[in-house]
């Protein structure tokens, strides 16, 4: 083993193709084309090992089996975490238009996952966004290990200027990366921003070879070349006797031209991803952010992370997420009526509604990348913060039912408190409770008062 940096400790590893007893280890200090062991193999001959490999970047690593993955993939981003979350060893895409935020939101899940390696590849992306992450990452601390983020983080820059053929290389360099510490049993995440240019440069190239075309252009294999790329994500076991395991998790994002998510490249990474996480420019140009769209985004991995959340989290996550979620869906189909006649045509208890997916949306589901307060959000802040929203449309329900009156409940000073507690930090966590207790004190009401709201200030 190699103690590459503090956070990262590089374990020296037998070829995939050798197997056999180690007879020498060599002191001293070498450089990675230098014998630091040998082997014997099952014949007797002796093999001479380096702190490197050579591997086909196109073929991918072996291991002993793939295992079930049903670690969640945390990044601090909310919107992700709670409502559309990844496995360790899962395949997610983030598909939208220019100026949408996926670069961003991929920098976010670089920054804060708690994947213990990195690789990032700018594929055909604009030389300054690599510049930003050379300039950012030493900056920023990771919250795990509490050292630099450069030193858990492995850049494959190809920008926009570079050839076509190094570009279409660049995807499968950093998988075959990936999949190198995933060996050394790494949890790893590779982001591949954007697997659209990487698709251009392979109908370049295939224009080139006078292939024939496919949909728009695009080779024929255009999905089978997706497909095999996203299949080399997983948990694995690897090889060898110790049964070490590992994962490598793929976040691709697609730039389709105009945000049209019926492209060729969309719909082929659509076909084998289990995550879509879709950004809508309408979000983005309202200054929604992240703008992924909670009704058009999904994830088949929900059941699979269940069990962790109720027991490292919250017996409760998933029934308050799939609550949160079905209010944003009614709020959707009344948003026509509001559209057409106005919020008054809706009973008070629509009303409620109303309000509550409003305070999911922007107090909740909006998060600012730039504000350190806000960038990152445990587990179990996102569970308590979404516990307060809607134990305030609970408490709103029975006061309502008590003949409260609708302007009384949403002129409730705690709805300030609740709109801030997406600001505090895991050290406040009791703070909910306090927040919690004024909802409860707060939101009473009767036949004939008012909540307790109408009084604040010791007015009426």
């Amino acid at each position: 083993m190699v103690q590459e940096n503090v956070v990262v400790e590089h374990r020296i590893m037998v070829p995939p193709h050798l197997a056999g007893e180690v007879v020498e280890v060599f002191a001293g200090e070498h450089t990675v084309t230098d014998a630091v062991a040998r082997l014997r193999d099952a014949s007797g001959a002796l093999h001479d090992l380096t702190m490197m490999q050579v591997w086909p970047v196109r073929v991918p690593r072996p291991y002993h089996e793939k295992v079930s993955a049903t670690e969640p993939l945390v990044t601090g981003t909310r919107v992700i975490d709670t409502f559309f979350p990844v496995v360790k060893g899962g395949v997610a895409c983030i598909p939208g238009p220019f100026g949408a935020g996926k670069t961003v939101t991929q920098h976010q899940i670089a920054k804060w996952s708690n994947a213990e390696i990195v690789v990032f590849i700018g594929c055909g992306e604009r030389g300054n966004e690599m510049t930003d992450v050379l300039m950012e990452f030493p900056e920023l601390t990771d919250p795990y290990s509490g050292q630099p983020l450069m030193k858990r983080t492995v850049l494959v820059a190809n920008t926009s200027n570079m050839p076509v053929a190094a570009r279409e290389a660049s995807v499968y360099t950093g998988i075959t990366m990936a999949e190198y510490f995933r060996d050394m049993g790494y949890n790893v995440v590779l982001q591949a921003d954007s697997t659209s240019r990487w698709a251009e440069a392979m109908r370049e190239i295939s224009g080139r070879l006078e292939e024939m075309p496919g949909d728009e252009g695009f080779p024929a294999y255009l999905g089978t070349r997706l497909a095999s790329f996203y299949e080399r994500a997983g948990k694995v076991r690897a090889l060898g006797s110790d049964g070490r395991e590992g994962s490598v998790t793929v976040v691709g994002s697609v730039s389709p031209p105009g945000g049209d998510l019926s492209e060729p490249v969309v719909q082929n990474t659509l076909r084998v991803v289990k995550v879509f996480w879709a950004l809508q420019d309408q979000l983005a140009f309202q200054r929604h952010f992240p703008a992924i769209d909670w009704l058009t985004s999904y994830s088949l991995y929900l059941d699979k992370v269940t069990p962790h959340w109720s027991e490292q989290v919250s017996p409760e996550f998933r029934s308050r997420r799939d609550e949160a979620m079905a209010i944003l869906q009614r709020e959707a189909e009344l948003a026509e009526i509001v559209r057409l006649v106005g919020v008054e045509a809706l009973s008070p208890e629509e009303r409620v509604l109303m309000e509550t997916a409003k305070s999911i949306r922007e107090d909740f589901l909006q998060q600012n990348a730039f504000r350190d307060d806000d960038q990152f959000s445990s587990l179990k802040e996102q569970d308590a913060l979404l516990g307060v929203i809607l134990l305030f449309r609970d408490k709103a329900l029975e006061a309502l039912s008590r003949g409260a009156s609708l302007d009384a409940i949403f002129a409730a000073p705690v709805r300030e408190r609740i709109a801030r507690a997406k600001y505090l930090s895991a050290e406040d966590l009791a703070e909910f409770d306090a927040i919690a207790s004024d909802i409860e004190t707060q939101l009473v009401g009767g036949e004939d008062e008012e909540p307790a709201a109408m009084y604040a200030g010791g007015e009426r």
